[in-house]
């Protein structure tokens, strides 16, 4: 997911994609620790995906 794509969402639809990406990164973790995960680079991105929702929102509530 893109800046441009995040900043389009409004305050709730920021706040459900952050609980689903939070909830794949808790199951990626699993999946990595038990030896199941065959997309490292997931971790990464889905972390990434996670900084710029919290970014955003940060951003819209000091401004």
């Amino acid at each position: 997911m893109d800046t441009k794509a995040v900043r389009d969402l409004d305050e709730k639809a920021l706040a459900g994609k952050l609980g689903e990406y939070r909830q794949e990164l808790f199951n990626l973790r699993f999946q990595h620790a038990t030896a199941q995960l065959e997309n490292t680079q997931r971790l990464k991105a889905v972390r990434k995906n996670i900084a710029r929702i919290l970014t955003v929102m940060n951003e819209r509530k000091r401004g």
